[in-house]
């Protein structure tokens, strides 16, 4: 690799301006030199090709067309992927380990907005917002608490399940609570459970301790529907579900029927399908809020992702190396 290793961006357009505004482009261009400063949003066109035969270092992000063994072959210089964005998994093949690109991924940039948007439905859940503000509309300015759940986050259970990138931040930001926190991960042992500060504990136990389960599993083979119906049946009544890692996770139908209800409260950035169609009554329920896939980074979030990809940019230019690096076996495990 050269002294200032090339450097290409594949994402949307729109992205590329959020993360990467002229002040942080004049960084990256101190230790790099920077192909164009425009990004491909396309590998196939003759000028895409001409970028990726003198790319070194490739950044890529939201909307960027798939990474392939195809790609790699376009890209003979080509020593590393970074991702300034969540997930690797939607544009990265894993041939492309087998040809010796090194991988990092900003998802732990991403994480943080996630998790302030978890913690916040949290809260805002067992406050019953959702409730409070539809008897508001009804009633124009009465608050009554009778028939309500029990309201407030003080000395209260949480399960967390997943410590992933985000479900990590999370566990760190519930430290501000006044709350026992539970975790479900088949990939924490007790030892790395007691240094999160959290009790560790199987899925089953989790849903019927917790008076606020937060979702931030990756979606797997395995994951797929781990939330149905006996699961959300041992949940207590007024349980607040918060989901902000992929819908799937959670058997729509087994939630749909406990929501109706009124058994459990929600608040929702991920379904399944996304959209719900149109005629879902979890668009109207009191006891449900859903928000359309925004708890990831945007608009002034966006930077963050931009400001690591640099940094691990940097790394990777001066010594080889990433702080942030996912590795072809982390594929399967993570979000």
């Amino acid at each position: 690799m050269s002294r200032h290793p090339r450097v290409a961006f594949t994402m949307n357009r729109e992205d590329h301006a959020s993360a990467f505004p002229a002040p942080l482009l004049v960084e990256l261009s101190a230790f790099t030199e920077i192909i164009t400063p425009e990004p491909l949003t396309e590998l196939s066109s003759a000028q895409a090709r001409a970028v990726l035969a003198e790319t070194e270092i490739l950044i890529t992000g939201w909307g960027a067309p798939r990474i392939d063994a195809a790609t790699i072959g376009m890209a003979p210089r080509l020593r590393a992927i970074v991702h300034a964005a969540g997930t690797v998994r939607p544009i990265l093949d894993p041939a492309v380990y087998d040809l010796g690109i090194r991988v990092s991924s900003c998802a732990s940039a991403n994480a943080v907005p996630v998790a302030e948007f978890a913690l916040a439905s949290v809260v805002f859940g067992l406050k019953r917002a959702s409730r409070f503000v539809a008897q508001l509309r009804d009633t124009k300015g009465v608050r009554d608490v009778r028939g309500m759940p029990p309201i407030g986050a003080n000395r209260v259970v949480i399960g967390v399940i997943g410590a992933s990138r985000v479900g990590r931040e999370m566990l760190r930001m519930l430290r501000t609570l006044d709350a026992e926190v539970l975790l479900c991960d088949p990939y924490v042992s007790p030892a790395q459970a007691a240094e999160l500060g959290v009790t560790l504990v199987d899925l089953h136990e989790l849903c019927r301790r917790s008076d606020a389960v937060s979702v931030h599993a990756p979606l797997t083979d395995q994951t797929v529907g781990m939330i149905g119906a006996q699961e959300l049946s041992l949940m207590r009544d007024g349980a607040v579900l918060v989901n902000t890692a992929r819908g799937a996770l959670v058997d729509t139908a087994a939630l749909t029927a406990e929501l109706v209800s009124g058994r459990l409260d929600a608040y929702l950035d991920v379904v399944h399908p996304e959209p719900l169609p149109a005629d879902s009554p979890l668009y109207t329920l009191p006891n449900v809020v859903i928000t359309p896939h925004i708890a990831g980074a945007l608009g002034n979030e966006v930077v963050r992702l931009g400001e690591l990809a640099v940094a691990e940019t940097a790394r990777f230019a001066a010594d080889g190396t990433f702080e942030h690096e996912v590795r072809s076996v982390d594929l399967a495990i993570i979000a």
